[in-house]
């Protein structure tokens, strides 16, 4: 295996592949960590991004994929075992010699947090803090991109309603974009940003009534908020969208806690960190109008 200087999890998914396509800019040298050989790890390689292959269950195969690598994006999805995974982890890093890790949690990591999986990322993030390895730890609010996910976005555009269980409660979104930009310099230049836990959050806070007429304005149809009950969107996620139940739990607390104001908040880090301000709710519809072709 050739030597690569940067590691990155979650290569084919949206802030793993954006982070990857802003250290190309960049001239990294990129090694993708990647489940499968499969032909999304053929395009990559075709960009000139090397691969290995393994899961998060194998410290063997995490530890061969950190060899001569100095910085690594750890991403876990929301699903049981990342308390484990990142245990794995840190010791490959250890081993390896890894001397910088960004960590991808979320907002709503907590202690005392009712979702499973929220404080699963609080201890995962004190994993790697005991571990001795730098890490920086990134807690996004909810992403601009829940918009465009297609479950999401082909019922908004069909109904021309935004049907979310967050009554009046606001948030920035911010995208995956912005975030695989932060990812990709915490990781070419970790100085600084060891230790630190960043919340990551778009340029304006909004509530679902406002981000619905930005939407209206940018792709020029009404579309309007109907907030629904949390009960009605946990009946949807289980039976029109078919979510695990880990997830489907995940979401249902989180939803609550949206509507107490956790997911509040705005700030200028992505703008400090990589010198260009983050996406605003139009702009990033623009950018992706074609989700609701």
């Amino acid at each position: 295996m050739s030597e690569a200087s940067i590691l990155v999890s979650g290569a084919t998914g949206r802030t793993g592949g954006a982070a990857i396509d802003e250290l190309l800019k960049m001239g990294r040298h990129v090694r993708a960590y990647v489940r499968s050989n499969d032909e999304r790890a053929a395009a990559l390689r075709a960009r000139g991004v090397e691969t290995a292959i393994g899961d998060f269950t194998d410290i063997d195969q995490i530890r061969a994929a950190m060899e001569g690598v100095s910085s690594m994006y750890f991403l876990h999805p929301i699903a049981p075992g990342i308390v484990e995974a990142a245990a794995y982890v840190a010791q490959a890093a250890k081993e390896a010699g890894v001397s910088a890790i960004v960590n991808m949690s979320q907002i709503s990591a907590r202690r005392e947090s009712t979702s499973h999986a929220a404080q699963d990322h609080w201890i995962s993030e004190r994993v790697f803090d005991w571990s001795g390895v730098p890490t920086t730890h990134l807690r996004p609010t909810f992403f601009a991109d829940w918009l465009i996910y297609p479950h999401f976005a082909q019922e908004i555009w069909a109904r021309k309603k935004i049907e979310f269980p967050f009554e009046n409660g606001r948030h920035a979104p911010i995208s995956s974009d912005d975030q695989g930009r932060v990812i990709a310099h915490l990781l070419a230049d970790p100085i600084g940003h060891e230790g630190k836990i960043y919340t990551l959050h778009g340029p304006v806070e909004m509530d679902h009534t406002q981000i619905a007429a930005a939407m209206s304005d940018v792709l020029g149809a009404r579309i309007e908020y109907v907030p629904t009950s949390i009960d009605q969107f946990r009946h949807k996620m289980e039976n029109l969208y078919n979510f695990p139940p880990f997830l489907v739990q995940h979401l249902v607390e989180v939803a609550q806690h949206y509507r107490e104001g956790i997911f509040q908040g705005t700030n200028d880090v992505v703008e400090k960190i990589t010198g260009t301000p983050a996406l605003s709710v139009p702009a990033f519809i623009e950018k992706h109008r074609a989700a609701f072709a």
